[in-house]
């Protein structure tokens, strides 16, 4: 009785054990939830254990199941990082690079940045999913992701993502015209603000630098928005008063469609960080980025100083 199992029936265990979800891991294999389970359940009666846990709402690995993870994954690591290292021997590197970005990082970067990359690397598939909840990046089956430095577990290893930003308190002209414009923060609660909520269903204080001290301020409104770009079209709509990142309203900052508030206020910049896990080989394509990152910051560091 054949009792080995194939490479692809380790990487579809492999898959669910990762996301213990078949619709999760159908998508990561491209393949149907059905054909997974199909394979799973070959797998399992040939081979004569069970592996998996499995009722309609949860499915979870038994005993010979982690035990069958543990055995195998970094086996399955190292082959991956074998043929991966084929591409020493091409002219052009291959592979996939999977980034999870916050939706605001997207957008200030997928020109400047992202798609000069895959111009770059043409045989490099550049997969990128937005997300401004927090995402386990290893768990989700991504390279790497994007956040703030204070969002970014301590066991991952960061470089900056593109040059430092900057918030801006917003508002149309005709809004200031008709409620007047705040001279400190602290003055924002008595004016209309659109706030910026969470994912986590928490609203976002605006943070400010007050003679070298930070300030940080509930403000109040009754629009609640998820994400900078809505932010701004509702501000140029004379909804209310708006923090964003400047960098995304700066047409209509310079075309007068929105007005800036409060910006001798302004805290200290911040910047996206680029972050994966502090293992020691990496795919060619997430070396590939790495390695064109470092230069793009160079880059623009060399053309801030002069």
């Amino acid at each position: 009785m054949k009792t080995r199992a194939s490479l692809q029936e380790l990487e579809i265990f492999i898959a669910i054990a990762r996301h213990l979800n078949f619709r999760k891991a159908a998508e990561e294999r491209n393949v149907t939830p059905s054909t997974l389970s199909h394979t799973l359940s070959n797998l399992e009666q040939r081979i004569g254990v069970r592996l998996l846990s499995r009722t309609t709402r949860s499915v979870s690995l038994t005993e010979a199941g982690r035990a069958f993870l543990l055995r195998i994954e970094p086996a399955m690591v190292d082959l991956a990082l074998a043929v991966d290292e084929l591409n020493d021997w091409r002219s052009e590197p291959r592979g996939t690079l999977r980034l999870n970005l916050p939706r605001s990082a997207e957008a200030l970067y997928l020109r400047t940045l992202l798609l000069p990359f895959r111009y770059r690397y043409p045989d490099i598939a550049l997969e990128v999913t937005t997300s401004d909840s927090f995402v386990n990046i290893v768990e989700s089956g991504f390279d790497a992701g994007v956040r703030f430095g204070e969002a970014i577990p301590q066991d991952m290893v960061a470089i900056p993502f593109g040059p430092k930003i900057c918030g801006a308190v917003i508002a149309s002209p005709d809004f200031i015209a008709r409620y007047g414009a705040p001279q400190h923060p602290r003055d924002l609660v008595n004016f209309s603000c659109i706030q910026h909520r969470f994912p986590s269903g928490v609203n976002y204080k605006w943070e400010f630098n007050d003679n070298a001290q930070p300030l940080e301020v509930a403000v109040k409104g009754d629009l609640s928005l998820d994400n900078d770009a809505m932010m701004i079209e509702a501000a140029s709509d004379g909804a209310g008063l708006a923090f964003v990142i400047k960098g995304m309203a700066q047409k209509r900052l310079d075309s007068g469609e929105l007005v800036e508030v409060l910006a001798d206020f302004a805290a200290p910049s911040a910047g996206f960080w680029l972050y994966y896990p502090g293992r020691k080989y990496y795919s060619t394509a997430l070396r590939c980025f790495i390695e064109y990152l470092r230069n793009f910051n160079q880059n623009f560091d060399n053309q801030a100083a002069t």
